[in-house]
C-alpha cells in the first residue's frame, strides 16, 4: 500500500465517521442550545432538565436513522473488505 492510498483510505474513513456521526450529534447540540435558551430566560437550574431531553433526541435519532446508518456502514465495509489487495500488497 503506497502513501496515496492509505491516506485515501484514512480520507474516506473520516468522511463516514462523520457523515454517521454527524446528525445525532446536531440534534443533541440543538436540543441542547434550546433547553439552555430556555433554561436561562425561565431562571430554572435543573441539571436533569438538560440531560433528558438531549438523551430523548439523541436515542430517537439514532433510532429513526438506524437503517440508513447501518447501511451505510455495511457499504463502506464491503467495500473495505473486496479492495483488501489494494490495501495488503
Amino acid at each position: 500500500m503506497n502513501e496515496l492510498v492509505a491516506m485515501n483510505l484514512v480520507k474516506d474513513t473520516m468522511w463516514m465517521a462523520m457523515l454517521v456521526g454527524l446528525p445525532p450529534l446536531m440534534v443533541g447540540l440543538v436540543v441542547g442550545l434550546c433547553v439552555s435558551v430556555f433554561q436561562t430566560t425561565t431562571s430554572l437550574q435543573e441539571q436533569t432538565l438538560t440531560f433528558i431531553p438531549k438523551v430523548v433526541a439523541t436515542m430517537s435519532t439514532v433510532i429513526a436513522l438506524g437503517p440508513w446508518m447501518i447501511s451505510k456502514i455495511s457499504t463502506w465495509a464491503i467495500t473495505l473488505i473486496n479492495n483488501i489487495d489494494l490495501y495488503i500488497g
